[in-house]
């Protein structure tokens, strides 16, 4: 049990009896007693602990009083992971003498602590803390050990939610299952295995699951040159399921095995789906690998940013979380610190950043929490700043560690791994419901795929999803290369711009106003089926935007325009007719001239953005091309476009 107690006890102020009573200067004045423990202290100091406690206990029974051998007991209970009888050979110490020596009383603590004792530690930090002689460096680790304390009986008294299922046989197994990852559709679930053996003590491994009719299937291993005789290990897998970055570390020598070649202790890793098949795994490189660690990466949704953990030099603390941003030409930007809102002196670790783009889930034992690494969730401002981290309570959190945590796209359901009892062995993943003030966001998500109209294969199409508020760029992903499919996450209460793009190919337009969306689990599916660029082909591009009866864009209608301008300008020799159509209502001239009018604001923009005019023409249709009857709301809609056809290559 890796606890934060252990490591501060290994620097703390524990009584060393043979540093702190020279020979012959004791609380006992039994000879025979005194010879025993110092027979004790030379086992102790050539490290033959087992004949030092024989040597204290027979202390013991000459002397019940003597105190030095019972804290020489406690120190070797402690390095032997054995906090319990530390703690009574402590509470015998007091029971003799309480004044004996104060540290007695932060070493009692310490171990209370560790075991969850929170009350028994909490009275015996406060006794220390009283002393207005102790040493400042104990002092500073007491005082937040007591707000821990504080915090922890107030979380036990007021719990949250929490009611863990483990996910079943298909998922967990005899061996340890870990750091999960899953896409948005909640369909594929990627996770850790560590499948030791009795010749291999470690060994790490990708596996992964398909969920069919509710259930997960018996997962297998990812395959295709990822997993090798060397250890891989926290997997981030894309919203969409077609990226996958990992870490993989150096072996005893010296190398990460399967040709892989690393820049320090622990590297980032990626590869991509192309079909159903991954790609060769390649090293992120510089400047987010470095000769330092690096590990647990997180992937944002919208593919802009890698959140990940690392102890290079300009952290705060042991490990901390660094984000790197992708550039405008593909590259990683210079990773940068979250600060000291998210990481401490101490160490953070198993970060996530949900797709809602905002929620940050990550590990800590340097926040107030209830002791170990526990789980927190801090949230971003309009201005791209995370808040101050909440801990997500108890009993999600506990005195023991808590780490990979991992929060489906739909917010309610999350997954963690867990040795609880009643698994299936070691540790296991489980899903449970989380809480409504835990939760992320609301998102939601389009699916399909993108094929040749006319041929209908699969193509590997990029896409952009924009804020038409903002005019920001929100998403960035490809289609799969092998079999065309997408999944691109949608946070809610926005309006959106889709366009999908492919060299050879007219750009395909669409646009999602999620403002007014009833029921946010309810995914878009769709197909895109792209043109080739031919004579006679026709777009509609369905994000120019006119006020009523008006032909002045709106705003919003400049995100789509410039991706006609690139799309001119990437095809140099193309000629292009604007249309302008409307629906039957009103006067038929009336409609005609609108329609002409809203054609030649396009033509303006696109003259303005630089386009040869000698390439451009426009004309009004009125309502004399519907795409639909005009025989409701929504037809009428329909029929009320913008549109280009291409009239020379």
């Amino acid at each position: 049990m890796k606890k934060l107690l252990f490591l501060l006890l290994t620097f703390s102020l524990i009584i060393s009896c043979k540093a702190q009573l020279p020979m012959g200067t004791y609380s006992s004045s039994n000879k025979k007693a005194i010879a025993l423990f110092e027979n004790a202290l030379k086992y102790f100091e050539t490290h033959n602990d087992s004949k030092a406690v024989e040597e204290l206990k027979k202390a013991i029974e000459r002397d019940p009083v003597f105190i030095e051998p019972h804290l020489l007991l406690a120190e070797i209970y402690i390095e032997y992971k054995q906090p319990q009888q530390a703690i009574d050979e402590y509470l015998k110490s007091l029971e003799i003498d309480p004044k004996f020596d104060k540290k007695t009383f932060y070493n009692l603590a310490n171990l209370e602590f560790s075991l969850g004792k929170y009350a028994e530690a909490k009275k015996d930090y406060e006794t220390f803390l009283k002393n207005p002689n102790i040493n400042p460096n104990a002092r500073e680790i007491a005082e937040p050990q007591l707000a821990n304390c504080n915090f922890a009986i107030n979380a036990i008294a007021n719990p949250v939610p929490f009611a863990p299922k483990n996910m079943g046989e298909g998922i967990n197994s005899n061996f340890d299952e870990y750091f999960p990852a899953i896409t948005a559709d909640a369909l594929t679930f990627l996770f850790t295995r560590n499948n030791r053996t009795e010749n291999i003590d470690l060994q790490e491994d990708f596996l992964l699951s398909k969920k069919v009719d509710g259930v997960w299937q018996k997962a297998k291993l990812i395959g295709n040159g990822i997993n090798t005789s060397g250890n891989e290990g926290a997997p981030s897998l894309s919203t969409d399921g077609q990226l996958l970055f990992f870490v993989a570390c150096q072996e005893m020598d010296g190398n990460y095995g399967a040709d892989r070649k690393g820049l320090g202790s622990c590297d980032i890793f990626y590869t991509q789906k192309v079909g159903e098949r991954w790609s060769k795994a390649y090293n992120l490189g510089q400047p987010i690998n470095s000769k330092f660690f690096e590990s647990q990466p997180s992937f944002s949704a919208d593919g802009k940013s890698l959140y990940f953990v690392s102890n290079r030099l300009g952290g705060l603390g042991q490990t901390d979380i660094f984000v790197s941003t992708l550039k405008e030409d593909g590259s990683w930007g210079p990773p940068r610190n979250l600060g000291n809102k998210i990481n401490t002196p101490q160490k953070e670790e198993s970060v996530f950043i949900h797709p809602d783009g905002k929620s940050l889930y990550f590990g800590s034992n340097g926040h107030v929490g209830m002791g170990g690494l526990d789980l927190y969730v801090s949230r971003m401002d309009a201005n791209g700043v995370f808040g101050e981290p909440v801990n997500l309570g108890y009993p999600i959190n506990t005195f023991a560690d808590e780490n990979s945590i991992l929060i489906g796209a739909s917010g309610d359901l999350a997954y963690l791994a867990s040795a609880r009892p009643g698994g299936f062995g070691g540790l296991d993943l489980y899903q449970f419901d989380l809480y409504e003030a835990a939760r992320p966001g609301k998102i939601t998500y389009v699916k399909g795929k993108v094929y040749d109209a006319n041929t209908k294969q699969p193509l590997s199409a990029h896409f952009e999803l924009i804020d038409l508020e903002t005019a920001k760029s929100v998403i960035i992903s490809d289609a799969n290369a092998g079999n065309g499919e997408f999944l691109v996450t949608l946070p809610v209460d926005k309006n959106y711009a889709l366009n999908v793009s492919q060299p050879g190919y007219l750009f395909y337009s669409e646009n999602f106003s999620l403002k007014e969306l009833t029921d946010k689990t309810k995914p878009f599916l769709m197909d895109v089926p792209l043109q080739s660029i031919d004579t006679g082909s026709i777009v509609e591009l369905k994000n120019v935007f006119f006020e009523t009866a008006k032909f002045d864009l709106k705003t919003e209608s400049k995100v789509e325009l410039d991706k006609l301008v690139s799309f001119l300008n990437f095809n140099k020799t193309i000629k292009i007719e604007l249309g302008g159509h409307t629906d039957n209502v009103g006067d038929k001239k009336m409609n005609q001239l609108l329609s002409q009018n809203r054609a030649k604001s396009v033509y303006d923009f696109l003259i303005l953005s630089g386009i040869d005019s000698k390439r451009l023409a426009y004309k009004g249709y009125g309502d004399t091309k519907p795409k639909v009857k005009n025989d409701s709301d929504e037809n009428r809609a329909k029929n009320r476009r913008t549109e280009f056809k291409v009239i020379g290559k």
